[in-house]
């Protein structure tokens, strides 16, 4: 009887186990199958995150720069950069004197300054083909021929720019062999243009402004752009820049154009912000700068290579000039 009873509760307990085993397996292999339907919305979710991570594809570190270079008093106020061809000269501009600085981009030292005109509010400068560009706030643009020598000229350009353009940039378009002439203000008359930024291009064979911006920059443009790359780094600050109803803070201090990819770079001083456009005019890429570097980001250049150069005013002590290294990527 007592046999009976040992051998009844063993095949209860053993029957419980088997059913719990069995119980357990059945919900964790439902969870390792996902049907064709699912597999192909993960993909496509995964496909869709790495398309929206820009940030692996910008070719500059722009927190980590290879070099500085602390500028001397007088370029405190630097306001614009070009460079030769060769790459070895930075060409600087400040906006109170009308000079031009020749920097060494190997030492940073200023080894020429040449007066080209009187004081103004000189805002860009510009090397192409042994001729050196220099442009005011107004728009007037000055083209200084035998830069530093005896038999230097001067030749004064002036253009019909609203006097709330505000124009800050200028950039060299090898392309299309032109000037990019970039309004910090506004482009054009009406409520149409309170929330665009834009840019003029000029022709160097003929020397003939645009009558329209040829890229323009709408504050709608840029909020699409970040509700779509929504992975972007620092996108929490670069969302609370561009709240609904408020004012277009960005305004474009600087431009260049990329000699690689032929993308356009335009630094805002107000936000701290660079943006890259495509040559179609749409959005590539937004970086919102560290502010402890980037104290007034005014002008950048590259160099051949590829080689990027930011200058920024010295608001808390002296200019500095930023140099970053070229990281090429996959498109």
């Amino acid at each position: 009887m007592v046999i009976f009873l040992l051998s009844l509760l063993c095949s209860f307990f053993i029957g419980c186990e088997t059913q719990n085993n069995s119980t357990s397996k059945e919900p964790t292999l439902k969870s390792t199958v996902i049907s064709d339907m699912e597999e192909d919305t993960a993909t496509t979710e995964m496909d869709i995150q790495l398309d929206l991570a820009p940030d692996n594809s910008f070719p500059y570190q722009l927190d980590k720069p290879v070099e500085a270079f602390e500028l001397p008093n007088k370029l405190r106020e630097i306001s614009g950069l070009g460079i030769d061809r060769t790459g070895n000269y930075l060409y600087a501009i400040q906006d109170e004197e009308g000079k031009i600085f020749m920097i060494n981009t190997t030492t940073g030292e200023v080894e020429k300054e040449e007066k080209f005109h009187k004081e103004g509010d000189y805002e860009g400068v510009e090397f192409v083909d042994g001729r050196v560009f220099a442009i005011k706030s107004s728009g007037t643009l000055y083209e200084v021929t035998n830069f530093g020598a005896t038999n230097q000229e001067v030749t004064k350009h002036k253009f019909d720019f609203s006097k709330n353009s505000d124009i800050e940039g200028l950039g060299y378009d090898a392309q299309e062999q032109r000037l990019l002439i970039s309004c910090k203000g506004k482009v054009g008359k009406g409520d149409d243009f309170d929330f665009k930024k834009g840019i003029f291009s000029l022709s160097l064979d003929s020397m003939e402004m645009s009558k329209e911006p040829v890229y323009t920059i709408s504050v709608e443009a840029v909020k699409h752009f970040l509700e779509v790359h929504s992975t972007l780094e620092k996108i929490d600050k670069l969302v609370k820049l561009f709240q609904p109803g408020e004012e277009f803070i960005f305004g474009p201090s600087g431009l260049a154009v990329h000699p690689k990819t032929g993308d356009i770079y335009i630094t805002s001083s107000v936000g701290k912000l660079l943006v890259v456009m495509q040559r179609d005019g749409h959005i590539k890429h937004m970086v919102k700068l560290k502010k402890k570097l980037h104290e007034q980001p005014e002008g950048i250049v590259f160099a051949q290579d590829g080689t990027l150069y930011i200058s920024n005013e010295g608001k808390s002590g002296k200019g500095k000039i930023y140099k970053f290294a070229y990281q090429e990527v996959s498109e």
